[in-house]
């Protein structure tokens, strides 16, 4: 099926995990990529096992973002689907939160993601869609997740706001939100095999479906809110995550 096909995507942090599913997914489906993200082997890697063109850009720097934006406008000109995925995790508490702490995930999940939205609307068609990369801990209320899930939370609220701000232009704006996805992420905690299986087995025992998502079913929900099936879709988040953010 290539729904997509002669439409020209961008996705953040698609060297690996969701980015890199949903890349192999919107090139499937008939889409031209470019994936970005910081390391430049991991991306020059990703990009050659994808057959796409792969940037390097740090989402944290505003000024990244805008050099990218330069680049992908020589490449491509304009774009009609923006995947904004890049993200990172850490856990902390209030009580021994650190600037630090606060400040890489804010610049990165939420700065960023403002900026490179703000940046690439000159760069979106009209009728174009962008998708935004969130998370079930949104809306959740989770110990030691208090940055994280504000700077989740921050997106989807610019998420609904960019959907009505963009309207007059047909640009469709939604957020995506997953909850526990087997990725590499889980693996840069520094747990080793059987503090993982007990953390996967923790979130499990939290999943009324009992299992712990894949990065091809997150991509498919990205890829559908591209295509012609969603064209009436606009200002809407998908939570998907086993019905863990349920009230059981």
């Amino acid at each position: 099926m290539n729904n997509l096909e002669g439409k020209k995507a961008l996705v953040t942090g698609g060297n690996s995990g969701i980015g890199y599913a949903t890349a192999s997914e919107l090139k499937k489906q008939g889409a031209d990529v470019i994936i970005t993200g910081r390391r430049k082997d991991a991306v020059e890697k990703a990009a050659a096992e994808l057959g796409v063109k792969g940037l390097i850009a740090d989402q944290s720097e505003v000024n990244a973002i805008e050099g990218l934006a330069t680049e992908v406008e020589k490449t491509f000109g304009k774009i009609d689907i923006l995947f904004i995925n890049a993200g990172v995790v850490e856990q902390s508490s209030i009580a021994d939160a650190t600037e630090k702490t606060f400040d890489t995930i804010m610049d990165i999940n939420f700065k960023g993601a403002y900026f490179t939205l703000s940046k690439f609307i000159p760069l979106l068609n009209d009728g174009g869609s962008v998708v935004f990369l969130s998370s079930n801990t949104a809306s959740m209320d989770l110990p030691n997740s208090s940055i994280y899930s504000s700077s989740k939370a921050a997106l989807n609220s610019v998420m609904r706001i960019a959907a009505l701000e963009l309207a007059p232009r047909q640009i469709r704006v939604n957020s995506v939100s997953p909850g526990p996805t087997a990725t590499e992420i889980m693996n840069k905690k520094g747990l080793n095999e059987e503090q993982l299986a007990a953390l996967n087995q923790w979130m499990i025992d939290r999943i009324p479906l009992k299992k712990i998502g894949k990065a091809e079913d997150v991509a498919k929900m990205v890829t559908f809110f591209c295509g012609d099936a969603a064209n009436f879709i606009t200002g809407a988040e998908i939570v998907m995550d086993g019905g863990m953010s349920l009230k059981v």
